[in-house]
């Protein structure tokens, strides 16, 4: 039987807290990523797929979410995955160039596929992975199995 509930099975919004809105957003940028934000919003959106990926000041963001904000991993990584081991190679060598912190190389893993991960200048991890079991949508969404 589905499950009819109010809390659909998704995530529509990102926010990734961030000491220096203005690095960050030309960070992203520097990917390829497009907003609409002028230049002095205090949030920058980016649509992300069916969903939205944002940067806002790291301690208005954990006053609004009810948190305190303690030093360190927050215990989240975000993450892209592709359709090949040479699309890993090539996001992480275009994040390289725009500034992340390559904290681990393109390499096979222990799961069976292959990936890296990248750190933004604000310290947010993110994985560049290839699934072999896994579908990448034409859009480049992605499906298990």
């Amino acid at each position: 039987m589905r499950h009819t509930g109010r809390m659909k099975q998704r995530v529509t919004l990102i926010t990734l807290g961030v000491r220096d809105l203005a690095r960050a957003r030309r960070f992203y940028e520097a990917l390829g990523w497009e907003t609409g934000a002028a230049a002095d919003d205090d949030v920058v959106f980016f649509e992300a797929g069916d969903m939205i990926v944002a940067l806002w000041d790291r301690a208005r963001l954990a006053e609004d979410s009810c948190v305190e904000d303690a030093p360190g991993w927050g215990g989240i990584t975000l993450a892209l995955n592709v359709g090949s081991p040479e699309e890993v190679d090539a996001v992480t060598s275009e994040a390289r160039a725009a500034g992340a912190e390559v904290g681990r190389e393109p390499a096979k893993t222990f799961w069976g596929g292959y990936s890296s991960v990248i750190i933004d200048p604000e310290g947010h991890p993110w994985e560049i992975a290839h699934n072999p079991r896994w579908t990448i949508t034409p859009d480049g969404g992605v499906r298990l199995g």
